[in-house]
């Protein structure tokens, strides 16, 4: 194991992240329909359920191996980084799903030939 000198700062970011991560994931295991709902989806199945319990599950082990790993400064870097990668996969996956729901939602029709004519009328 590397016992090297740790940044103080790296190491706090690192474990107020890791604190973070376990108390979502605390929440997505434990109050999986409040903490989806907060995430923004209306409606959660079965299926959303165990989605959101397979997650919260890999947060608090994310979260609890990097406060694991606070002493050393090689594997504090590995988990840092996985939950990085994690989380830009997370940000990546949600953005998708936002573009998804948007192109989902019914639009207004465009405006005819003939909307301008009629706004114009009404003032006159």
């Amino acid at each position: 194991m590397d016992r090297r000198r740790i940044d103080p700062l790296a190491r706090q970011t690192v474990l107020a992240i890791a604190a973070g991560r376990i108390a979502i994931g605390v929440g997505a295991v434990f109050a999986t329909r409040p903490a989806l709902k907060a995430l923004g989806f209306a409606e959660v199945d079965a299926a959303g359920t165990a989605l959101g319990r397979i997650a919260g599950g890999r947060d608090l082990a994310l979260g609890l191996l990097a406060l694991a790993a606070r002493d050393d400064q090689r594997a504090l870097r590995i988990v840092g980084l996985a939950g990085a990668a994690v989380d830009a996969s997370d940000a990546i996956t949600f953005g998708v799903a936002a573009r998804w729901s948007r192109e989902a939602q019914p639009r207004l029709p465009a405006p005819g030939p003939g909307t301008a004519s009629a706004a114009e009328r009404s003032r006159h």
